[in-house]
């Protein structure tokens, strides 16, 4: 029987329940004109960034640098968490402060006007 990981919690190690998250889109991605897949955001400090299917992978970039262990899914209708150090996901966790996901109006991929036409073709 394979182990189960601890469950997340608002005192686990990297998560700040309280932090917003900064901005609806993914932070690097935004300032160089990119675009993304899907977003991710920090547990610890709220960063918004794309996922390792989008071509920047700015999500883990940001965990590795920053040493912020654990990202939510920023996308609506998805409450999971991914745990770095653990290699682990769990389905569920502490509710982080809203919002809760990107805008729904915006679409995945996104931004609207930045993928380009072969978006599938240059996925991770």
């Amino acid at each position: 029987m394979q182990d189960q990981p601890e469950p997340l919690t608002a005192t686990t190690v990297g998560i700040n329940p309280a932090t917003l998250p900064s901005g609806p889109g993914c932070v690097e991605c935004e300032s160089s004109g990119g675009w993304w897949f899907h977003l991710r955001r920090c547990a610890a400090c709220g960063h918004v960034g794309c996922c390792d299917s989008s071509p920047g992978q700015h999500a883990t970039a940001h965990a590795t640098t920053e040493g912020h262990p654990v990202v939510q899914s920023f996308e609506p209708g998805e409450d999971w968490f991914w745990d770095y150090p653990a290699d682990r996901f769990h389905p569920h966790g502490p509710e982080l402060a809203p919002p809760h996901s990107r805008p729904s109006d915006q679409p995945a991929p996104g931004p609207r006007g930045r993928v380009p036409e072969d978006w599938k073709r240059r996925l991770h």
